[in-house]
């Protein structure tokens, strides 16, 4: 059962990502002072005295705006309005009732849904005059607020709450897969969570950057609950440093860093390159299970083994590769049930006593290199953690560590247990206890 949704929408500029993060007691949502920066539609789970829902940012709507891209916002704005339980229309204060602002009201009027007008930018309670003139939008006593300061915010939120009514409902713990779609600017990512969807959920353009925030959205995948999030492309963040780009790099590196699961989207004509490799790697240091998607397979003959090939080579997780292609949705279907798949490996436990006669096998075909004289010795073996795995194993003396034999021992163990593509920490901890 979803969370009720309160739609925030607005003309460009007036704050309403600035109004999100507060509400939200977070930085989820990309802000700056360049008007334009929101595109797609964002969710963000609120809550408030112990009430869950959720606020959906969207982007600027200027109908004045004819242009693709401003189109393009408008409807997915328009969409966020349709799926809302409640609506905010965000105003600047201080700049009182603008013609964009007008025309937006004409059409929330007709809303089927309540309609709360948040007269943004009330930075002093002495301030507080200049909602008067938001009464002509027609859509009721307007409520002023600072996003930046968080005057008034307490008092929005209990009007959203009220407004909810019995929509609204306590929040629960969040069992879903989460599943993020990252790698380079203009690889597919867009395109692919849209043919995950089934719809235009964001925003698609042949022009790289289009996606700045990383967006949730919730899908079920044979009875399973599944958060997708498209990510912005991720880039050296030298190459975006005092842009706005690199605030969308935060975010995208934060949606690893909460997801079970990374797929990471390849353009298959240019193969798996050093840039694709980096990202899998942000990936894997974030202990985020990993996936590689050759995407745009319909118009591309890039050798798959040799793709296959370097990831091995170059990857110690030596994720699985796949092939897809977004537009034409040739092997789109499969790829949620062996990201769901990869999550389920990652959560498993590996009992003690098989792990323990693994080692000894392991151990048995190719012991240890001895070094100076003395051999490493592995007493004991235990599973301490999951997601990502964590291997401890006691053994006499750490200093006796060859890297290559541990290297091979992990590769022994994602063999054996399936763990391709999923991180994996062994620990060798120094015995305490005396043994002859």
């Amino acid at each position: 059962m979803s969370l009720p949704t309160v739609a925030v929408v607005g003309f460009p500029n007036v704050g309403k990502s600035t109004l999100v993060n507060r509400l939200a007691g977070g930085r989820e949502a990309v802000t700056h002072a360049l008007p334009g920066v929101t595109r797609d539609r964002k969710r963000v789970r609120c809550e408030w005295n112990g009430v869950a829902f959720e606020l959906l940012d969207t982007g600027g709507i200027d109908l004045e705006d004819e242009s693709e891209l401003a189109r393009d916002i408008q409807q997915q704005a328009r969409l966020g309005i349709a799926e809302a339980d409640v609506v905010m229309l965000v105003v600047d204060a201080r700049a009182g009732v603008r013609a964009g602002d007008a025309e937006l009201a004409k059409t929330l009027r007709g809303a089927e849904v309540p309609v709360l007008v948040v007269a943004n930018k009330l930075d002093r309670p002495e301030d507080e005059h200049m909602t008067a003139e938001l009464n002509k939008l027609g859509l009721g006593e307007p409520l002023g607020v600072s996003a930046t300061h968080g005057l008034g915010s307490g008092d929005l939120l209990d009007r959203v709450v009220e407004l909810l009514g019995e929509q609204a409902r306590p929040g629960e713990e969040d069992e879903a897969v989460r599943v993020a779609v990252i790698g380079r600017p203009n690889a597919g990512k867009s395109s692919l969570v849209n043919a995950f969807l089934g719809s235009e959920r964001v925003i698609v353009s042949p022009r790289a950057g289009t996606t700045r925030d990383s967006i949730d959205t919730e899908l079920e995948v044979d009875g399973r609950r599944v958060v997708l999030v498209d990510t912005a492309g991720l880039r050296r963040r030298s190459k975006v440093a005092g842009t706005v780009d690199y605030y969308a790099q935060l975010r995208s590196e934060h949606a690893v860093e909460r997801a079970d699961v990374a797929i990471v989207v390849c353009d298959a004509a240019d193969g798996v390159t050093a840039e694709d490799l980096r990202v899998a790697e942000i990936a894997m240091r974030a202990g985020c299970a990993t996936l590689l998607a050759m995407n745009k397979w319909d118009v591309t003959r890039t050798d798959i083994d040799d793709a296959r090939a370097r990831v091995t080579r170059k990857l110690r997780l030596r994720p699985t590769v796949v092939t897809c292609s977004a537009t034409r949705g040739r092997n789109v279907a499969n790829l949620l049930p062996k990201a769901i798949e990869l999550a389920d490996r990652a959560g498993e436990r590996i009992p003690t006593p098989e792990l323990n006669r693994f080692v000894a096998d392991v151990v048995a075909k190719i012991p240890p290199p001895s070094r100076r004289g003395r051999r490493l010795r592995l007493y004991y073996a235990a599973q301490v953690g999951e997601r990502p795995p964590r291997i401890a194993i006691q053994v006499n003396d750490r200093k006796l560590i060859i890297r290559d034999w541990a290297y091979h021992l992990e590769n022994r163990l994602r063999e054996t247990y399936a763990l391709e593509g999923i991180p994996l920490v062994i620990d060798f901890v120094p015995h305490s206890g005396r043994r002859r």
